[in-house]
């Protein structure tokens, strides 16, 4: 993969090259191969390469033969070999890029239809001054844009974009109250005012006067496309679209490893890479420590049993708050998932033996594999009770639950919302709607994520809510940025969008079935791993943070989150900062999520608005003023 970024000018004056080279430079992590510019006066397009394929060839910006359009490419085409085949076409290059490019060339925005990868990728046509924009169907790589009545500037990253604006950004204090309902901003805002995100199976087009439009190419299958199925056939259907996905997430002409948990989507994914290939597949794991949310153990006896090249680490405390800083800056926005810093040093290991990685994502958001999918369609009936009643009834409840019951609790505090899409969102919501309106004064900003259409089948609904929102906004923007900031690619095959389009066909018996969520996948599993990996509780990316809310980050958190210059502090008020840490400290309830959420928005605010400048962090936590407890 690659960091890619340009402008265009409405008012006709010519790109700076010097510019571009500091757009581009910023995102030196995601192409530390090579790096092109080209312009054109009001156009310029600047390109970081992280060579995949092709590897001595294709250099970017690359111009088409006749040189009408150009294109800055950032991802993979997996099937362009086929597509190169198929075309009449002067290729000049062995790569992938040049395939796009002549599909766009040939066929327009109607060609994406037939590319099958995962891309973000500016075109610009020389003949009517036009500038496309386009993000893969799910929404696996990340593409941002600024637009004014002067200029289009866009790039893979946020801060790539900042140099190039008349003024800096402040905070979008709207998107501040999504990203406390959902620990991200829904698409197309981001926490920066005036940058936006391009919706991942959406095109942008910028004319030569200014005029920006925004389409859909790419939406998954409508529920009226769903058919009955025989069980058998179904995981016959998933376990033959899960191989050739795998397949072709291993086109490359680098080694390619495996991320490896111990849970059964990494495990599967690295099962079928070894019957695809002759040589060792190389598997990374890492761990918190001893502990019942220790998966080096299982990682372990999965590689033994696929004989795999497994390499391992375990992350410290010591780890978050040295990186911190860093992380926050490659991601644009706070680390707000526990898991993302384990995944960056996890790259980091990799990237010693591979430059890309197949990851397990997107098992649970199509096939049912969290525990509220079970209660899909609680989450629906629950509306009929009148909201007078339903919310101090939850909340009662919460109440009168013990320390531990922290599952069923976000359970109560998902019911206990007051419409359907808030209930949907509530199951990851650190703080409820009624929290963000009593706090900020407003529950959530513009309606941003794309909604769901299967009312009248629950499960699906939430499905369709999670792949379009949680897992682009989310977990896909956790993997690029973690992984590109050690340069290292990452591929989830079970996003491989002829897979998801299957799976949205499938109906939801076969997903969740007889209270076992995941059940095709598994099943399909069942074919290739031993039992006690398939059958194991479904323990997740888990990070010990409630006992180092107690213990070693203690500290560091009760100065960031109250001390005098606290962003957060101000935003919310001290008090109610103070109550939820003593709450946590004092054992009174698990406030894991909503500190690490509040902790994540403070040391982003700290980065991008107290140091004012767009490099990257230089220290660890010094960096913030506070060190470690």
């Amino acid at each position: 993969m690659c960091g890619i970024a340009g402008i265009v000018r409405f008012t006709g004056e010519p790109v700076e090259p010097e510019l571009l080279a500091t757009m581009t430079g910023l995102l030196t992590h995601r192409g530390p191969d090579a790096e092109g510019f080209w312009a054109d006066g009001p156009v310029g397009f600047g390109h970081r390469r992280l060579s995949i394929i092709d590897l001595g060839g294709s250099a970017q910006p690359m111009a088409a033969v006749g040189d009408r359009h150009h294109i800055c490419f950032n991802g993979e085409i997996f099937n362009y070999r086929q597509l190169r085949e198929q075309m009449s076409y002067p290729f000049r290059t062995g790569g992938d890029t040049e395939v796009a490019l002549a599909m766009f060339a040939t066929r327009g925005v109607e060609g994406l239809q037939r590319l099958i990868g995962q891309f973000a990728f500016a075109v610009h046509d020389a003949q009517t001054g036009q500038l496309t924009l386009v993000r893969d169907r799910v929404g696996v790589l990340p593409l941002y844009y600024h637009f004014d009545a002067t200029q289009l500037v866009f790039a893979s990253e946020i801060k790539a974009i900042l140099p190039a604006l008349r003024r800096p950004p402040s905070v979008d204090h709207r998107s501040v109250a999504d990203y406390l309902a959902g620990r991200s901003v829904p698409a197309p805002g981001t926490l920066f005012e005036g940058i936006r995100k391009l919706l991942p199976g959406h095109v942008l087009t910028a004319s030569r006067a200014g005029r920006v439009l925004i389409d859909r190419y790419w939406s998954p299958p409508p529920l009226s496309e769903v058919r009955p199925v025989d069980p058998a056939r179904a995981v016959d259907m998933v376990d033959a679209a899960l191989q050739r996905a795998v397949q072709r997430a291993t086109v490359a002409d680098t080694p390619v490893g495996s991320y490896l948990s111990g849970g059964v989507d990494s495990s599967l994914v690295a099962a079928l890479m070894t019957r695809q290939t002759d040589e060792p597949v190389h598997t990374f794991s890492v761990g918190f420590g001893p502990g019942p949310h220790d998966e080096l153990p299982m990682a372990r006896l999965v590689s033994s049993r696929l004989g795999t090249r497994h390499h391992e680490l375990e992350v410290t405390p010591n780890d978050f708050a040295d990186l911190w800083p860093a992380l926050t800056w490659h991601r644009d926005a706070p680390v707000s998932e526990p898991a993302d810093i384990a995944v960056h040093r996890l790259a980091q290991l990799a990237r010693e033996e591979v430059r890309v990685v197949l990851s397990g994502e997107g098992a649970d958001e199509l096939f049912g594999g969290y525990p509220k999918y079970r209660l899909a369609a609680l989450t629906s009936r629950i509306g009929v009770v009148p909201a007078w009643l339903r919310g101090p009834v939850f909340d009662q409840a919460q109440r009168t639950l013990p320390v531990g019951a922290h599952r069923l609790r976000i359970a109560l505090r998902a019911l206990g919302e007051t419409d359907e899409r808030a209930r949907r969102d509530g199951w990851f919501a650190p703080f409820t709607e009624r929290e963000r309106r009593r706090l900020l004064g407003v529950a959530r900003g513009e309606p941003g994520r794309l909604q769901p259409a299967a009312e009248n089948d629950p499960l699906r609904g939430m499905l369709e809510t999670d792949l379009l929102g949680w897992l682009p906004d989310n977990l896909l923007e956790r993997g690029d940025r973690m992984t590109m900031a050690a340069s290292v690619e990452m591929r989830p095959p079970l996003l491989d969008h002829e897979l998801v389009e299957l799976a949205f066909r499938l109906p939801s018996t076969v997903k969740v079935r007889d209270g076992r969520g995941k059940w095709v996948l598994k099943e399909v599993a069942r074919r290739y791993l031993p039992a006690e990996i398939v059958d194991r509780p479904k323990v997740g990316f888990k990070v010990p943070l409630s006992d180092w809310f107690r213990g070693d980050l203690s500290t560091l958190a009760g100065d960031m989150l109250t001390g005098r210059d606290s962003f957060v502090g101000e935003l919310l008020g001290t008090s109610a900062v103070r109550a939820l840490l003593a709450s946590h400290a004092q054992g009174r309830r698990n406030e894991e999520i909503r500190i690490w959420t509040l902790l994540c928005l403070e040391v982003w605010h700290e980065v991008f608005f107290r140091r004012q400048t767009h490099a990257r962090p230089a220290g660890p936590a010094g960096a913030l003023g506070v060190v470690p407890g």
